[in-house]
């Protein structure tokens, strides 16, 4: 695969809301992935190593602001998203929140329910504590392994 074809796809799926990108050209494959971490994320491409290939590149997007670094980490137990899907504080629009910051909770109450591939996935609470965040917008997409809410 050409290298400047290559560089637009990095900045595709830099640029872009996706996380991943998977093409196939024949017998070449080429996945590149965005991964989220709290330091600067870093886009990895991985292709397989024929004769004359390269080995994998890796391109750095623009440093991220003060403004746009991971919210200040919280004492206690995360709750992370399970899976990727859509985020909901409650089982309908015009429903209460299953939870609220400060309330108490046991292990085993629902805490949000995820929305994927149109099923409702009800996520429970792992741990008893009262709820100190709730770090994730209703309606907003989660990835795998978001922090969704900080029990203490």
């Amino acid at each position: 695969m050409d290298l400047r074809k290559l560089k637009t796809l990095i900045d595709l799926v830099q640029n872009s809301g996706i996380s991943e990108l998977e093409i196939s050209e024949g017998e070449e494959k080429i996945r590149i992935a965005k991964h989220f971490t709290a330091a600067p994320a870093t886009t990895t491409v991985h292709m397989p190593v024929t004769a004359g290939a390269t080995a994998p590149v890796a391109a750095s997007p623009a440093p991220i602001s003060a403004a746009e670094s991971a919210p200040a980490q919280l004492e206690g137990h995360v709750i992370r998203a399970p899976m990727v899907g859509t985020f909901y504080r409650a089982s309908s629009p015009d429903a209460s929140p299953f939870v609220e910051v400060g309330q108490t909770v046991k292990a085993g109450d629902t805490l949000c329910v995820i929305e994927a591939m149109k099923l409702m996935n009800e996520i429970e609470a792992d741990i008893s504590g009262v709820i100190k965040a709730i770090q994730v917008e209703n309606g907003q997409a989660v990835e795998y392994g978001q922090p969704m809410f900080v029990i203490g």
